[in-house]
C-alpha cells in the first residue's frame, strides 16, 4: 500500500509540472520543468528491525530545467527581441536581486524604463536601461539600445550552466553548483521565442500520467480490500 501512495504521490507532482508546462506553451522565454524520479528502499527504522527489504517506493527527487530553445515567432516589433544562442538578459526583480529571462517582449513604461514582464531590463552597466521621454528607441542586433539614434547602453547578455533554478514567471537564477557567466553575441530583433513545450506534447504526457496515477491509487484501493477481507476472516465468531 505505501508503494502505491509513493507512486500516487510522485504522479501527482509529475501531473503539478505538465499542467504548469501546458498553461505557459504560448508564454515568451517560458522553459519547461522536468521532475526527475529515482527508486529508493524505505529506512529499516521504517520496515523495523530484520525486516526484508523488497519494498521499492518511487518519488520525485527533483524538479530540473529544460533550457532547449523554444520555437521563435516573427512579430516585427522592433522591441522584440531574441537572444542569440541559449543566452539570456538580466531585469531586476522587486527583491532588488539580479533574475535571468528569455521573455524578449520588451516594453517602456511611462517614465522610460525598459522592461521585461514589468521588471526592469539591465544593461551592460548594472542599471536599469532609461530611455528619454519621447525618443524613438531602437535595438541593433548587438545589442546597443539607442533613443534617438544616440547610444542610451547595451543589454546585458549571460550563460547559465549548471543547476539553474526558477525565481519567478519566466525567471531564472543559478542554484547552488550553478553558473552565470557573460554572453558574447547579440539579440534577433523583431522576433519572440515562445515556451519550449507544445500543446500537443503535454497532453500526451497528461494523459500518460494521469492513467499511472489512477493505476497507483487502483493499487492502493486493492490492498485496503485485501486488509478488511484479512481482518474479517481473522476474526473469532
Amino acid at each position: 500500500m505505501y508503494v502505491g501512495m509513493a507512486a500516487a504521490a510522485a504522479r501527482a507532482e509529475q501531473l503539478d509540472s505538465i499542467a504548469d508546462n501546458l498553461a505557459n506553451a504560448e508564454t515568451p522565454g517560458y522553459k519547461a520543468s522536468r521532475p526527475a524520479f529515482q527508486s529508493f528502499l524505505p529506512p529499516r527504522g521504517l520496515a523495523g528491525p530484520g525486516a526484508p527489504q523488497d519494498k521499492v517506493f518511487a518519488g520525485v527527487v527533483a524538479t530540473g530545467t529544460d533550457l532547449s530553445l523554444g520555437p521563435v515567432r516573427t512579430t516585427d516589433n522592433p522591441l522584440d527581441v531574441v537572444p542569440e544562442g541559449q543566452s539570456f538578459l538580466s531585469v531586476g526583480t522587486l527583491s532588488g536581486q539580479v533574475a535571468y529571462t528569455r521573455n524578449g517582449k520588451l516594453t517602456l513604461t511611462p517614465d522610460g524604463m525598459l522592461v521585461a514582464d514589468g521588471r526592469p531590463v539591465l544593461g551592460e552597466t548594472g542599471k536599469p536601461i532609461l530611455i528619454p521621454p519621447g525618443a524613438q528607441v531602437t535595438i541593433s542586433q548587438a545589442g546597443v539600445v539607442s533613443a534617438d539614434q544616440r547610444v542610451v547602453d547595451t543589454l546585458a547578455l549571460f550563460n547559465l550552466q549548471g543547476n539553474i533554478v526558477r525565481v519567478g514567471p519566466q525567471l531564472y537564477a543559478a542554484g547552488p553548483g550553478g553558473m552565470v557567466t557573460p554572453a558574447d553575441g547579440g539579440v534577433s530583433t523583431g522576433q519572440l521565442e515562445m515556451g519550449n513545450v507544445t500543446p500537443l506534447e503535454s497532453t500526451v504526457q497528461m494523459i500518460n500520467a494521469q492513467r499511472q496515477y489512477e493505476t497507483a491509487m487502483q493499487a492502493i484501493q486493492t490492498y485496503r480490500t485485501l486488509d478488511a477481507r484479512a481482518v474479517e476472516v481473522g476474526k473469532v465468531r
